[in-house]
């Protein structure tokens, strides 16, 4: 149950792999026969990810930019638009929630001498509304998640998207959507996804561009995809990747029974605080046990083989940057427990979870 962290390759998925090493190991770029065969997987998967990325009936108004990961991925939306944000002094809108690759890079360019604004949830009451009235003239940039991938939250993207647009057209709107792709409808300029967050393979993942933005690259070399990233296209990867879409089955009705069912569970034990409101998605849920420190519930629920989190996997273990922004107590952030489902869990694995927390308390808390 720590899904949010990574997922496990679905069947699809391996078998989209093997397939493609056996049969399509041809390098893209060839102008052979086995070339051309790699070279149609590639645009097979393209148009099957910008139909699974939109928010509408129609296909994402773009293309897609296969990149190693949602880091790259976010590296390559800011960095590569850098250009656009000259002279020093244009304005960068984003939150103090994100991931680490994209508030690291936003630090950068405030010692570059950008100005970055970062909005905490907890100061406000609407965040869209929050985040759209700092746009101004001199807004370049705008950069959020969709969801955030310690509590869930949420925000209504094309809402976001949409009034940013309507404030200013210049502004670029970038949104990384790793927890929230396959899962809440999306928008942008510049969309990053990533293959193991939805049951396909690590080392792949997509930048999609909307008609009409321009990006530099950050690789130089051969000039694959478009001149954007260069470098041998990973055929079998995409391959997967694009297997792992059309096969996903993760669904709100079923992460909303599991929730419902966990929920109900924490609230028989004694003095536990719920860190993932009802405007947070249903599969990622994220409270404290208070008095047994997050590490200690970790490993004892890891004896019984259930497997949870206490935050973003890129933290390793360190006191978490995000839950302040949501006005979480450094006490609650110390006994803090992240729970993120899958289709495959069950209302058992739940139950097995709670049951196990129960057990903890009993034993830390006398």
């Amino acid at each position: 149950m720590d899904n949010a962290a990574t997922t496990k390759p679905c069947a699809e998925c391996v078998k989209a792999v093997n397939e493609a090493m056996e049969n399509g190991f041809g390098n893209a770029s060839s102008l052979h026969g086995l070339g051309g065969s790699s070279n149609s997987m590639i645009a097979r998967a393209r148009k099957t990810l910008l139909a699974a990325v939109t928010s509408t009936n129609k296909p994402f108004d773009g293309s897609v930019l296969f990149t190693s990961g949602a880091t790259e991925s976010n590296n390559t939306a800011l960095l590569g638009s850098l250009h656009r944000f000259r002279p020093h002094g244009k304005k960068i809108v984003s939150t103090a929630i994100e991931h680490p690759s994209v508030a690291k890079t936003l630090t950068l360019f405030e010692e570059d001498g950008l100005n970055v604004v970062r909005l905490a949830p907890k100061d406000c009451d609407d965040f869209v509304e929050a985040l759209v009235n700092e746009v101004d003239e001199n807004t370049a940039l705008l950069s959020a998640m969709a969801v955030n991938n310690e509590t869930g939250f949420k925000i209504d993207v094309p809402r976001l998207y949409k009034e940013v647009k309507q404030k200013n057209p210049r502004t670029i709107v970038h949104i990384d959507a790793v927890q929230g792709f396959l899962k809440v409808p999306l928008d942008g300029d510049l969309i990053s996804v990533s293959g193991h967050k939805i049951h396909s393979t690590k080392g792949i993942g997509a930048l999609f561009i909307k008609n009409g933005e321009r990006i530099l690259p950050l690789l130089s070399g051969g000039g694959q995809q478009g001149g954007l990233r260069s470098g041998t296209e990973p055929v079998e990867l995409i391959a997967g990747f694009e297997a792992a879409v059309r096969a996903y089955s993760g669904c709100e009705e079923h992460f909303n029974k599991l929730k419902t069912r966990l929920l109900d569970g924490l609230s028989r034990l004694e003095d536990i605080g719920i860190n993932s409101g009802a405007d947070c998605v249903p599969n990622i849920v994220n409270f404290s046990v208070r008095g047994v420190r997050s590490e200690t519930m970790l490993h004892s629920l890891e004896e019984d083989e259930i497997y949870v989190s206490s935050g973003s996997a890129c933290s390793k273990g360190k006191k978490s940057d995000v839950l302040p922004a949501f006005g979480i107590s450094d006490k609650d952030i110390d006994c803090a427990v992240r729970v993120s489902f899958c289709a495959e869990n069950t209302e058992d694995d739940v139950d097995a979870l709670c049951n196990k927390i129960a057990k903890t308390i009993t034993r830390i808390r006398r």
